[in-house]
């Protein structure tokens, strides 16, 4: 059975490593909401680096996952004391159950509070597509990916929860996922 990977990506305003309390707000939640997430039914796993410390992401050992890569358009430092970026690559059985992760509970709040921490970039911030049973996606896959959205809109290869696309490739609606006038009823 296929499962959903997705990756998000957000450029933040300061850096990781910033003392200021905006920054160590956004880690506190963010920290809340891993542990609510990855306790959320369909949830199966996401990418960790096993010894990561605050802003080491270019440098950890991501496993199966892969190198880390970003989109080529990110323009902000590489380094523990630069880096401006938060991204995750997670796997899910299914869109409803990411969907519910994501909308509702403390990441629902968080969302709410994403201009605070993020810039407005223009561009898709996560990306989704199908992978067989057993695969682990990697870093530059989310990346080529979210990339391929922004540059030709949802297709199977890459979408949203509003414009999802079924493990076959067709076109597909949620209950209440999409824009109104497209709900299923």
């Amino acid at each position: 059975m296929p499962h959903l990977a997705m990756y998000t990506f957000g450029v933040l305003k300061t850096p990781l490593a910033d003392p200021g309390p905006l920054t160590h707000e956004f880690y506190e939640r963010g920290e809340a909401v891993y542990r609510q997430i990855s306790q959320h039914p369909g949830y199966l796993a996401r990418a960790e680096a096993p010894d990561g410390d605050r802003g080491m992401l270019f440098d950890a050992d991501w496993g199966a996952w892969g190198e880390f890569a970003v989109p080529t358009w990110y323009g902000k430092g590489r380094t523990v004391e630069t880096t401006a970026l938060a991204t995750t690559l997670s796997l899910w059985t299914d869109l409803r159950p990411a969907f519910d992760a994501v909308y509702t509970g403390l990441h629902r709040a968080a969302l709410n509070r994403r201009y605070d921490w993020f810039e407005r970039t223009g561009r898709p911030n996560y990306v989704m597509w199908w992978v067989s049973d057993g695969v682990i996606p990697t870093w530059q896959d989310g990346v080529s990916r979210l990339e391929h959205l922004h540059d030709h809109g949802s297709a199977p290869h890459a979408f949203t929860f509003h414009h999802s696309f079924a493990p076959d490739g067709t076109p597909t609606r949620t209950k209440g996922i999409g824009p109104k006038t497209d709900r299923v009823r």
